[in-house]
């Protein structure tokens, strides 16, 4: 006797993954902005101890938020305006490394390299 699942009856093979990049892309998105603001909060608050009562580093915690805003709205449309059959599709892999890669060296990057600009800038000109 053959025995016969309900997977193979309908195609879905249980080794088959179902790529949705639409939902891989917001989740990475989340973990960016989560790892995006402790490092924000991190970098900015040992500029602030170290600054002096200079207004600098509050300049440079505003322009990190409203930074990162646009950025992320940026991904998560491009990945969101895709149809289900799209956002399986395999071809899309590459896109999706490209994109994440450049998400996480935003969200990593940016508050080193903002807070850094306005260190330089504090020593330049006090």
């Amino acid at each position: 006797m053959i025995k016969v699942s309900q997977r193979s009856l309908f195609g879905a093979h249980p080794s088959a993954k179902h790529v949705d990049w639409r939902r891989k892309m917001s989740d990475h998105i989340a973990y960016a902005l989560l790892v995006y603001t402790a490092l924000q909060i991190f970098v900015t608050m040992s500029a602030l101890k170290s600054a002096g009562g200079s207004l600098l580093p509050y300049l440079a915690l505003v322009i990190l938020v409203v930074a990162i805003i646009p950025a992320c709205r940026r991904f998560e449309r491009r990945w969101n305006r895709l149809s289900d059959e799209q956002a399986a599709d395999p071809a899309l892999a590459l896109r999706y490394r490209h994109d994440r890669m450049t998400l996480w060296l935003i969200a990593i990057g940016l508050p080193f390299l903002l807070t850094g600009m306005f260190k330089g800038l504090a020593i330049l000109f006090y």
